[in-house]
């Protein structure tokens, strides 16, 4: 890990030292053990930044698709390269089961080669005036400039990629702010493209606190905010950002309808994985399940056993499903939601209490007999709990499904193609993920939801989309 660990804010092709006062000790999220401590920037270093970032703007639009193709490229040969390392640091700064750390890793590989490949079209097109003899329009997406990506813990390198991949095909230069939490992945991602042979300050990492990250996100000379997180910031983030384009991937409480005529023991395999990997500290883990009443009893059966069977601990060991969550504050808040809930009338049908205080192990819970006042069914638990309840029909179900503020990705389990079209239609999600659960994500999809889930879709065109304007010649 020494070759690549970096902790300090890379900035205009170099790593510095911060200039605010303050500091961040990042610390394993399982053992508590102190990795390192990490710099903050302050506003002064960010103007710094921006003004970098302009002059890179300016040599880069000089480099032609086929290079930014090719840098895209060398990114990704340089990050399978050190594909373990990478994988091992996610797993200790973000306490992700490592098996889910390697997916990740090489995840991020794909999104760079992808990126690179739509590098080569998609830019330009022409428009046709057939009122107008002789003339013809000439689209062309041009950069924006400056974005500032704002990534969150729990994908600490794929979800940052998902910025600057896209940004780097468009020529706009990028600043990220990573989460707190694992801010490490990125910062040393950088060591990747320290060298890269691409204008100084193309991509930048910063640390700092609130203020400082609110100065960016009103910053005249950002173009694009591009957010992933909590929806309550997220949405607080978008007010303060002028008249700059915004996307938002914000959270929710993503549910699964399952139909009468499944297989039971499979789909309740795909539902209990979709629900606690990584602690359900993803943001279309399955948290509310509604299943068919003529089956439910079955259902219920199998999901907790399988739910039993999970392994939960140390998540560097291959084969935990299930480790800390993120810190002490989240381990606390999952207890007395689901206290809460019982106290209220919700039953605990396995779960429901603390493994390891110091380790923040929360056993995964499915609870029944909740309701739609309840935090855990209304807000996103972000954590290892499930709701599971009955429905008369399958299109009750998918009126309780949209009883929701938020509209991520629902899964659908259903054998009957009408049934599939009625879910399409009627669900107020992003995405409808039919006979899986709504965790589904490929890296080139368009992903996003509507409601409080966020504005805007990611995945490379959508945000190559997002990051470019289109101009019109007419001759």
């Amino acid at each position: 890990m020494e070759k690549i660990l970096s902790s300090r804010p890379f900035i205009g092709g170099q790593f510095v030292d911060g200039l605010s006062h303050e500091s961040l000790d990042i610390l394993d999220k399982y053992s508590g053990d102190l990795i390192t401590n990490v710099d903050f920037c302050n506003k002064q270093q960010i103007d710094q930044t921006l003004s970098i970032c302009d002059q890179a703007f300016e040599k880069y639009k000089k480099f032609s698709m086929a290079d930014r193709a090719e840098i895209l490229k060398e990114i990704a040969v340089k990050l399978e390269k050190f594909q373990e390392t990478f994988a091992e640091l996610i797993c200790v700064e973000a306490g992700k089961p490592i098996d889910y750390a390697r997916i990740e890793v090489k995840r991020s590989i794909e999104n760079l080669k992808i990126a690179s490949r739509h590098a080569y079209y998609n830019f330009e097109e022409t428009v046709n005036f057939p009122d107008q003899s002789g003339l013809t329009g000439h689209v062309k997406k041009f950069p924006i400039g400056t974005v500032l990506g704002i990534s969150p813990y729990n994908f600490p390198l794929n979800l940052a990629l998902h910025k600057i991949a896209p940004a780097l095909v468009v020529g706009n230069p990028i600043i990220i702010k990573p989460s707190p939490y694992a801010p490490l992945t990125m910062l040393s991602f950088c060591t990747l493209v320290e060298n890269l042979g691409i204008p100084e300050g193309m991509i930048n990492v910063v640390m700092c606190d609130n203020d400082v990250a609110q100065y960016m996100v009103s910053h005249e000379k950002i173009k694009l905010l591009s957010f992933t997180g909590s929806a309550e910031i997220g949405w607080k983030l978008k007010s303060l950002a002028n008249k700059k384009k915004v996307v938002l991937e914000l959270g929710g409480n993503a549910a699964c309808v399952v139909d009468k005529d499944v297989d039971i023991s499979s789909v309740a395999t795909k539902v209990c994985n979709g629900s606690f990997l990584y602690s359900g500290q993803v943001c279309i883990s399955t948290q509310r399940v509604y299943v068919h009443d003529e089956i439910y009893e079955e259902f219920v059966e199998e999901l907790v056993k399988n739910t039993e069977k999970l392994n939960c601990g140390n998540p560097e060991m291959e084969g935990v499903v299930v480790g800390p969550l993120i810190d002490e504050e989240h381990l606390d808040r999952i207890r007395d939601w689901v206290v809460k809930a019982v106290s209220d009338g919700a039953e605990v049908l396995t779960g429901g209490y603390i493994i390891d205080e110091e380790k923040n192990l929360y056993a995964p819970t499915v609870l029944t007999n909740t309701s739609p006042d309840m935090e855990v069914w209304q807000e996103e638990a972000f954590g290892p709990v499930i709701c599971i309840e009955k429905s008369d029909s399958f299109s009750d179900a998918l009126e309780l499904v949209n009883d929701s503020r938020y509209g991520l990705q629902a899964g659908v389990f259903t054998d009957n193609i009408a049934k599939m079209k009625e879910a399409f239609e009627s669900l107020d999600v992003g995405a409808v993920i039919i006979n899986n659960v709504p965790g589904f994500r490929a890296d080139h999809m368009p992903y996003g939801g509507i409601k409080d889930s966020g504005l805007g879709r990611e995945g490379i065109l959508d945000s190559i989309e997002h990051m470019s304007e289109k101009k019109l010649l007419v001759y």
